[in-house]
């Protein structure tokens, strides 16, 4: 078990990532080395999830190379054509971090109801795994936000695990569409109020309690967007921890 007695979520606006000088190279940023130290494990297990393109297998050999110098156990869990283990509940659980990518998180949550990992998600979250992924990765666990899972153009989308009962944003300074709709589907009650972030920015959970945005770039920042009670919203900047790693 991770771990520190707390269930964490880490959930990335972007930047989780950045390009080294070989082609198709990745290198983790500070975000990820922040999901790692939560565990409080000298070699964690990060466990990889790409349901949400698909298992990608482009995507995970590239997280593969992205740790091969860090000290930390990677592993992965596909859904097609079936998983590669004999009970994903138990591999869920066996991890210290679980990093999910972004892509359709409408197609992500189908498939993880469909196979119980919903269920099995929340027993890992409860039992201290740190849960953590970026854009879809980082919409699962809310009760939903913005997503182009149904095409190009966004769309308001309230079927997320429900992990933590708000909304949230994702690639917010990025994006023009998105904070215009986040604020929309709030005022409107489609969403409920929530939290954003830059690109760059992460935020910290503890239980079901925003404690904190932490961030790579130190102009990115974090936001809290809630109803002002006269059909609106309320938008109030979050300055953001700089990582320096």
């Amino acid at each position: 078990m991770s771990r520190l007695g707390q269930s964490h979520i880490l959930a990335i606006g972007g930047g989780s990532f950045r390009p080294t000088p070989r082609q198709g190279v990745l290198e983790p940023s500070g975000l990820l080395r922040y999901a790692l130290d939560l565990t409080g494990q000298d070699r964690p297990k990060l466990g990889l999830l790409a349901t949400a393109t698909g298992d990608d297998a482009d995507w995970l050999l590239k997280m593969y190379g992205a740790f091969r110098t860090w000290d930390v156990e990677v592993s992965h869990l596909p859904l097609f054509p079936m998983p590669n283990v004999e009970s994903p509940r138990e591999w869920i659980l066996e991890q210290d971090v679980i990093y999910v990518s972004g892509g359709s998180v409408a197609n992500l949550a189908a498939l993880w109801r469909l196979h119980g990992l919903d269920e099995a998600m929340e027993e890992a979250w409860r039992s201290g795994v740190v849960l953590s992924g970026q854009s879809a990765g980082a919409l699962c666990w809310h009760v939903g936000g913005n997503t182009d899972s149904f095409g190009p153009v966004l769309r308001p989308w309230a079927e997320g695990l429900g992990l933590l009962p708000y909304s949230c944003g994702v690639h917010y300074n990025s994006d023009p569409q998105r904070r215009t709709l986040l604020h929309e589907s709030i005022a409107s009650g489609e969403l409920p109020d929530g939290y954003a972030a830059d690109e760059g920015v992460a935020l910290h959970y503890v239980g079901r309690e925003f404690i904190q945005a932490v961030t790579v770039d130190p102009k990115g920042y974090a936001y809290r967007v809630e109803r002002d009670g006269d059909g609106g919203v309320k938008e109030f900047r979050i300055e953001p921890r700089l990582l320096t790693t």
